[in-house]
């Protein structure tokens, strides 16, 4: 059949070959409007849903579905058509034609010829021009990247379409879609701008609809006459419903209990916590609630009860809690499943960083849910980022949609568990940053643990905080204690997102000292900031907790058996916190060779590998964590626990006797924190009193010498500034008031005030001075990747968000850490034993020829128990000389882990140095053993001669 030229837009394609025939393209553009309509309809919190209604007079649904509608007209293109041979020749046949195309012509792409078209269209129809600059960033930007306007200004005439019959099928594809959608386009603009952080998300969400719809359900419809929204709507239920994605909480009742912890966690609530909740009722806006109270206090719950409350006011449907690290993510979902539950039972509670695999109760979920194929590629034979399944297997209604396991995807479940870095990625400029922001839409954002983040993660921090308050979510904060600059900080930049100026005064009240501990909150109503501060009664009575001093001698590891033949005669439970992984080993082999044979000796740093780690951190949270009803009145056996910092965030450990190498006042008060944590009526006599034994100090005329490791990790000015104040209680009363005394502490070690001796001064003043200096330029180093950034406050559009965006592969778990953590991209590896017989896992396992067993599910398990990061100064090297398994068995994990192969003795060789896994202390660097010095470059000391 021969069509008149006017309708041979009509046979204009957006997918060449969907399900084995091509897709029209106005086809997929009302395919992408009905997914928009149900995302709408079952997706979209009812907080953005009435943001995006107030910009438009209550037609948000209307708009987003035009905007999903239009996303990709910028197809109606020779660039684009010219794609496909047979379909391009189709078209010419029917009238629409073109000129040879340069190659100028040809890269013409798709999301700037759409905003050529929709900016040309719009004005037609009477748009104004405030309103299509911040509408045409989400036609341009819908491919994870939105460009500068200069960027679709020049337009190649050829490529766009200068040939008869061009111009008119773009405005006629445009108008059809209106038409379809039953919009009377002139009347359709949107009266206000919506917030940037609105206008991110929407723009996400216009992303999520496009993927939806350029998924496997919906296959080809190449016959111009059966193009139409009914259509449309009936495909977008069905693969919506065989997705099975659905929003967050719904027709949940409002949290009214008289005593809302005790009615979700069977205990009455404690002051703080009763407080807490009380406050979020009393916020007459989104803002901050933050939380400053000691270890055992209940926040983690305060916060989940104050999540609901806040959720209820302000129209949010799910939370999001950020935690420090994996092994923290780890133990709040298991400890949050519970909770979750009770609140909505239908709205899974997901967990995302990059081992959760290694969770069971989240790994359980993940299978269930898994229920589709996987299609690997496109039509292009590119990767399938949109994650589509091709089936429904009619998963637990308890189970995650598998489409939320796609890449990039995961911070769209409503409700989830995760790593300080999945927010903090939404304050970068990468590619798909917009679907962050529309998983953080909507939703009541925890973060727990902010005292633990350093200036270069504060950059990542304040910047997600504005988008965050320019989108009206709700945060709260929990932390031990803040010291007054970054809760100031903190205060600053939620105020600067809520006022969109970068210029800001915080009110009095927020840095108030009103006792420990404290519940502060921050608001803005009408362009004016307000504030409160309320203290409350601790649950427990502070506790006196002696501080000693063990100097750093020529042999400390030595001293420190020495002291503690002593200290443990009647036994105990022993943690000892050092600052470096090979301060740890050296001090394990040590105590375990003294006292190994009397008591259980443990040791946790991040170089074991994965499934010893978690084995080994089972056992300790079974011996160190709360007690029973039944061992409650029961002395514990005696062990020794070895760690790094692993041991100072959110690990629920209950020591006798603590040994702490020097950290800063806020870090040295968490570890203190896990001192005769729990309620225990029989201690060792020796260790009844409280005793914190500071070490990792070298006394001397002047400021006292310090470990290189730990000035390496936490710089000089910190730590002398805590020494000077373990110097002064250690020469005084000998003894803290804790929790009492925290505020205070912190206060001193973080001010600019002079403290420790006069002899001290220059020193001081000196490495003051290198501090400001070194955290100015860490500051600055972050700059370049930060969204957007203060300037940037009075802007009304999106134009240009990704300029010189930071690139790399962004779904790569290792580079979001290491970009948003100040960190070389450390590399993660799989540790495997190659004998003359083949390669073997750790346990013996073997891999088979060319690996080909790793698809046995025993052997995929052995191997991601045997993983773990190798040493930032290794990170070259190892990229250059590992490669991932010859055969990963279509893990997409194991696809891109390198492997080190390990000889009959554990050893192996990278970038020339010399390393060996002890399957005791973990992986060792052996480089420099013979000449008398470790990896740190300390000198050895032999520690045996005091043992004897």
């Amino acid at each position: 059949m021969t069509e008149p030229e006017t309708a041979a837009w009509r046979w204009l394609w957006g997918k060449s070959n969907a399900g084995g025939s091509p897709n029209l393209l106005l086809q997929h553009l009302l395919d992408a409007a009905a997914v928009a309509e149900l995302i709408w309809d079952h997706y979209l919190a009812p907080a953005v849903r009435s943001q995006l209604d107030d910009c438009c007079a209550g037609r948000g649904r209307e708009l987003f579905a035009l905007l999903a509608g239009l996303h990709d007209v910028g197809k109606a293109t020779p660039s684009f058509q010219s794609k496909s041979d047979a379909l391009a020749a189709r078209l010419r046949r029917r009238g629409l034609d073109w000129r040879p195309l340069s190659g100028k012509d040809r890269r013409w792409h798709h999301t700037l010829s759409g905003a050529v078209i929709v900016d040309r269209v719009l004005s037609t129809r009477g748009w104004p021009r405030r309103t299509i600059f911040w509408i045409v960033p989400l036609i341009s930007g819908h491919h994870g990247v939105i460009p500068p306007a200069e960027e679709y200004r020049t337009v190649p005439p050829e490529g766009h379409g200068r040939a008869a019959g061009w111009r008119s099928a773009q405005e006629e594809i445009v108008d059809a879609v209106a038409s379809e959608l039953d919009l009377d386009l002139p009347a359709m603009a949107p009266t206000l701008e919506p917030p940037r952080a609105v206008q991110l998300a929407l723009s996400g969400a216009v992303i999520m609809a496009d993927w939806i719809a350029s998924g496997v359900h919906f296959s080809g419809l190449d016959d111009p006459a059966q193009v139409g929204l009914p259509v449309a709507r009936e495909r977008a239920r069905r693969a919506w419903d065989a997705l099975r994605i659905s929003g967050g909480w719904c027709d949940v009742p409002a949290p009214n209990s008289e005593d809302l912890i005790q009615h979700r966690f069977g205990k009455a609530a404690r002051p703080v916590q009763d407080l807490a909740v009380r406050e979020a009722w009393a916020m007459f806006a989104p803002g901050l609630l933050l939380v400053e109270a000691p270890m055992g206090e209940g926040k983690t719950e305060l916060a989940l009860a104050a999540s609901e409350v806040l959720a209820h006011r302000f129209g949010a449907d799910g939370v999001y809690i950020g935690m420090p690290t994996q092994a923290t993510s780890d133990a709040l979902y298991n400890r949050s499943i519970e909770w979750a539950s009770k609140v909505d039972r239908t709205t899974p509670l997901g967990l995302l960083h990059g081992k959760r695999r290694f969770n069971t109760r989240w790994w359980d979920l993940e299978q269930l849910a898994r229920t589709a194929d996987i299609h690997d590629q496109d039509e292009y034979g590119c990767s399938d980022e949109y994650g589509m399944g091709g089936g429904d297997h009619g998963t637990a209604e308890s189970a995650p949609s598998a489409w939320f396991l796609g890449p990039k995807l995961g911070l769209l479940m409503r409700c989830s568990v995760g790593t300080i870095d999945q927010l903090l990625y939404a304050a970068t400029r990468t590619r798909h940053v917009m679907l962050r922001h529309l998983g953080l839409a909507g939703r009541v954002v925890i973060l727990d643990e902010v005292h633990a983040y350093d200036v270069y993660m504060m950059q990542f921090l304040g910047e997600a905080l504005r988008w965050l308050a320019d989108a009206g979510v709700p945060v709260v904060l929990l932390s031990a204690t803040l010291p007054p600059p970054v809760r100031s900080a903190l205060a600053s930049a939620y105020l600067q997102g809520a006022l969109r100026r970068r210029r800001v005064e915080i009110p009095e009240a927020w840095n108030r000292d009103d006792g420990y501990p404290v519940v502060r909150t921050l608001t803005v109503e009408e362009g004016r900031p307000s504030a409160t501060a309320c203290g409350a009664r601790g649950w427990r009575e502070s506790m006196k907790v002696n501080v000693e001093i063990l100097d750093e001698g020529d042999d400390p590891i030595g001293d420190l058996s020495v002291l503690l033949r002593e200290r443990l005669a009647d036994g105990g439970c022993l943690l000892v916190v050092r600052n470096t992984v090979a301060r740890a080993q050296d001090t394990y082999v040590c105590l375990e060779k003294e006292f190994g044979a009397r008591m259980p000796v443990v040791l946790l740093h991040s170089r074991i590998t994965a499934g010893e780690r978690a084995d080994r951190t089972e056992r300790v949270l079974a011996h160190f964590g709360p007690p029973g009803e039944e061992d409650a009145a029961a002395e514990r056996p005696p062990m020794i626990v070895v760690a790094t910092q692993l041991a100072e965030q959110s690990f629920d450990v209950d020591a006798d006797l603590l040994i702490t190498d020097l950290a800063p006042i806020d870090l040295l008060l968490q570890r203190i924190g896990r001192l005769h944590r729990h309620e225990r009526p029989r201690r060792p006599g020796r260790l009844s009193p409280a005793t914190v034994i500071v070490t990792g100090m070298r006394r001397r005329d002047g400021v006292p010498g310090l470990p290189r490791g730990s000035k390496h990790v936490y710089g000089s000015y910190p730590l002398l500034r805590a020494a000077a104040l373990v110097e002064e209680v250690a020469g005084n009363s000998g003894t803290w008031d804790i929790p009492a005394q925290v505020p205070e502490l912190v206060r001193r070690g973080y001010s600019s005030d002079p403290v420790g001796p006069a002899a001290w001064r220059k020193e001081m003043e000196a490495a003051c001075g290198e501090f400001i200096e070194q955290q100015a330029r860490r500051a600055k180093a972050a700059a370049p990747f930060v969204l957007a950034g203060e300037e940037d406050l009075n802007r009304t559009d999106l134009a240009g968000l990704h300029v010189m965006r930071a690139r790399g592969p962004e779904d790569d778990e290792d580079t979001v850490q290491a970009l948003v953590r100040d960190g070389e991209d450390s590399v993660e590896v799989i540790l495997v034993r190659r004998t003359e017989e083949g390669r073997f896992t750790l346990d013996g396992r073997w891999l088979g020829t060319a690996d080909t067993r790793v698809s046995d599910p025993e052997v995929t398990e052995a191997l991601l128990r045997s993983s773990l990061r190798l040493p930032t100064r290794l990170t070259k090297s190892a990229i250059e000389e590992l490669r991932p398994l010859v055969e990963s068995g279509g893990d997409p994990w194991l696809c891109r882990t390198r492997v080190l192969d390990l000889d009959q003795d554990r050893r192996a060789v990278v970038g020339g140095r010399r390393l060996r896994y002890d399957r005791q202390l973990g992986l060792r660097d052996e480089t420099d053993k013979a000449s008398g010095t470790d990896s740190a470059g300390h000198a050895h000391k032999s520690s045996q001669k005091r043992q004897s």
